[in-house]
Order: structure tokens, then C-alpha cells, then sequence
């Protein structure tokens, strides 16, 4: 063999060790590629996802913890400021006529929030037991550190009732004091704003110690204050 046979023997052997094997194409390199890029990607977009929506919520309960701090809603207070008897008495079997009128003054003690009530009404028990059919209410706004006043007269005839309310006013009006008990209720819902609460229902008793005797007819004189417990 030549000495030019030679080289060329060994140009070639060194051509074939430097060719691509089968198993690495172009067109695989190409796959690999896109493939591990691609998932890379999709896992940085849902984390950037995930933590953009942890970051809303955190402000929204932030925001709305604020809010609450600030324009945090308070319970209407009820006191009864008066009361009036015009008519109790009782027929058989036993039944009760009754008309009778209590001053309930309520106020609203928030400064930044009003008060809207509906379905209001109110009625009048005795040993708890109804002595006035409920009575139906307007609907009621109470603006920022308000007060009002409801007044209704409240009752009926031919209430029936259980002989312990019978011999118990008997046995009241022969002590000159009797306590009966105001009942009010219906829904509320607060407003700050432009933001307004669900409904809730409001329920409040108000148990009023008053002069009594057979000679009450109009104002009578209350023995103790009268302040309201309030549930919502």
C-alpha cells in the first residue's frame, strides 16, 4: 500500500467517528428541546397564577377587615320611656279586653351606619302569655346617631287567655304593680355607604314594672327603668 492510499484510508475512518449516530437526529435534538422548554413554562405560569390569586385574597380580607373596624355595626338600644292603660278587663270564660300604650324610644348608636327595619311589629305579654294581638309596624330608617319614638296603642277584645292571668292581674291590681312585657320585632339590615347588610331578624323584650289599680285610666308612673334586651 501507497504512502497516498494510507492517508486516505485514515481520512476516512476519522469521517465516520465523527458522524451523528441514528439515535441522535437533528429532528431529536429538536424534540428535546422544545419538550423540556415547553414544560418549564407551564409550570412557571401556574405558580405566577396561583400566587396572584393568594395576593387578591389577602387584600380583599384585608380590606374587609378594615371595613369592619371601621364602620363595625352596633345593636339598636330600646328603652321604654312610658306607658298608658286605658282598658284590661275580663269577661268569661276567661277573656281579656285590653288597650294599652307603650312609649319605646329607640336609638341607633353607630356613627357611620343607618338602620333600616321592616316586617316590624309589636305586642304585649303578661306571664307569657299574649294579651294584645301583634300589630303590624311602618317600615323604620334610622340615620347616623338617631333616636326615635314608637308609640302605638296596642290591643283587642276577647283575648282568650288562661285563669292564671286573670287571678294574677287581680292579684297585681290588689298591690298597685303590675310588669308586663313589650315585645318588638322584625328584620333589620345596616348601611354604610353605598354597602348595605343581608337581613337579619331582630327580636326585643322589654319587661315594664308600672303602677296598676282599678283607677288606671291613661299615664301611669313607671316603677323601674325600662331598658330592652335586644337579639339579632
Amino acid at each position: 500500500m501507497g504512502e497516498g492510499e494510507a492517508k486516505a484510508e485514515k481520512a476516512a475512518k476519522a469521517d465516520h467517528k465523527n458522524a451523528p449516530s441514528a439515535s441522535s437526529t437533528p429532528e431529536s435534538y429538536s424534540k428535546d428541546s422544545e419538550g423540556g422548554g415547553g414544560g418549564g413554562g407551564g409550570g412557571d405560569a401556574l405558580r405566577a397564577i396561583c400566587g396572584a390569586i393568594f395576593t387578591i385574597l389577602v387584600l380583599l380580607g384585608l380590606i374587609a377587615l378594615i371595613l369592619w373596624l371601621v364602620y363595625r355595626p352596633h345593636k339598636p338600644r330600646l328603652t321604654v320611656v312610658g306607658a298608658a292603660i286605658y282598658d284590661l278587663n275580663f269577661t268569661t270564660p276567661p277573656l281579656i279586653s285590653t288597650s294599652v300604650q307603650f312609649s319605646v324610644m329607640a336609638r341607633n348608636p353607630n356613627r357611620r351606619v343607618s338602620i333600616r327595619y321592616d316586617k316590624l311589629s309589636m305586642y304585649v305579654t303578661y306571664r307569657d302569655q299574649i294579651i294584645t294581638p301583634p300589630l303590624p309596624l311602618p317600615p323604620l330608617r334610622m340615620g347616623h346617631k338617631s333616636t326615635v319614638v314608637i308609640a302605638p296603642v296596642l290591643g283587642g277584645d276577647g283575648i282568650p287567655v288562661s285563669p292564671e292571668v286573670a287571678n294574677g292581674l287581680k292579684s297585681d291590681e290588689a298591690n298597685g304593680a303590675v310588669m308586663m312585657r313589650v315585645v318588638v320585632l322584625g328584620r333589620l339590615r345596616w348601611k354604610a355607604g353605598a354597602i348595605k347588610t343581608g337581613r337579619y331578624g331582630f327580636y326585643a323584650t322589654c319587661d315594664v314594672w308600672m303602677r296598676f289599680n282599678r283607677s288606671s285610666n291613661g299615664q301611669v308612673p313607671l316603677l323601674a327603668p325600662s331598658t330592652c334586651k335586644v337579639d339579632v
